[in-house]
Formats: C-alpha cells, sequence, structure tokens
C-alpha cells in the first residue's frame, strides 16, 4: 500500500471550499481559530459510514464543548447527503467532493487493500486541525466502529 500524499502532525491542512449537503460553499478557513475534526468516508448510507457519522453525532455535544467543530467529506452528491442527513438526524456539516481532489490532497484517496485486493478508493480518515490551522493529528485508515470514542479520549472531549 502506497503512503501517497500523507500528512503529519504539525503539517499545514490543504484548504479547501466545497459544497454541503444543501449547496452552500464552506471552507475550511470558516473555522481558523476554531479547533475542528475534519473526517473522510467513502460513502453515504453504507453500514460502516452511518456507524461513523451517528457516532460524531451522538458525540457532537462533548465534542462541541471540548472546542471541536466537525466535517464529514465524503464523494457522494450534495442531494445523496441531505438524504443521508436527514435520514440520520445529522447536525454537522456534510461535504461534497466529488471529484476527489480534496481527498488526493489531504492523503485520503488512492491505493487501500478492500478484501485483499489493491484498488483506488477513499481512505477512511480522521483529521484534528487546530485553530492556526495546522494537522494536530492525522489518522489514517480508521475502523468506523469505535474511531470516535478513540479519538475523543485522545483529543479530551
Amino acid at each position: 500500500m502506497s503512503e501517497q500524499n500523507r500528512l503529519s502532525d504539525g503539517d499545514a491542512a490543504p484548504e479547501f471550499s466545497l459544497p454541503d449537503a444543501d449547496g452552500n460553499t464552506v471552507s475550511l478557513s470558516d473555522f481558523r481559530g476554531r479547533s475542528v475534526v475534519v473526517y473522510f468516508y467513502p460513502a453515504a448510507s453504507t453500514p460502516g459510514c452511518t456507524k461513523e457519522a451517528c457516532d460524531f453525532r451522538d458525540s457532537l455535544a462533548e465534542l462541541n464543548e471540548a472546542g471541536f467543530d466537525v466535517l464529514g467529506i465524503s464523494p457522494d452528491t450534495p442531494a445523496k447527503l441531505a438524504k443521508f442527513r436527514d435520514a440520520e438526524g445529522l447536525t454537522f456539516p456534510l461535504l461534497s467532493d466529488e471529484d476527489r481532489a480534496v481527498m488526493t490532497a489531504w492523503g485520503a484517496f488512492g491505493e487501500k487493500k478492500n478484501y485483499g485486493k489493491v484498488v483506488q478508493g477513499v481512505i477512511r480518515s480522521t483529521f484534528v486541525v487546530d485553530p492556526d490551522g495546522k494537522i494536530a493529528k492525522a489518522l489514517y485508515n480508521v475502523k468506523a466502529t469505535g474511531h470516535v470514542d478513540r479519538l475523543r479520549r485522545e483529543i479530551g472531549a
């Protein structure tokens, strides 16, 4: 498995501006001055991605109280993200990266193993960006189940 464009703690977080589920543009720079959890997931409404999104939803109050906002990014269209948000009662922004350019810049798209085969796809990844726009934590190939609890322990939220 290649380590293409992997970000490390201390790197500048690549800037982005992407449409949310309602078609409004959301930029990473909108969160300057706050810490933000940016997580990349393969596909809305799939079992693992739903579990991860619901874990973030269920932990959002604690994350927000600890000073962390949450952004979820996938290659889904805004319309599919809106259905996912509404079906699961998600209360944080879901962003659409249809051309996967942002995922690629963050190292969250590329070669990965899927059922033993090497394929191109979204690498489930989570990043904590500090108030100055630097990567405070870069986690690649995370598991959907239990990931949010582990992240909260690691960042004290």
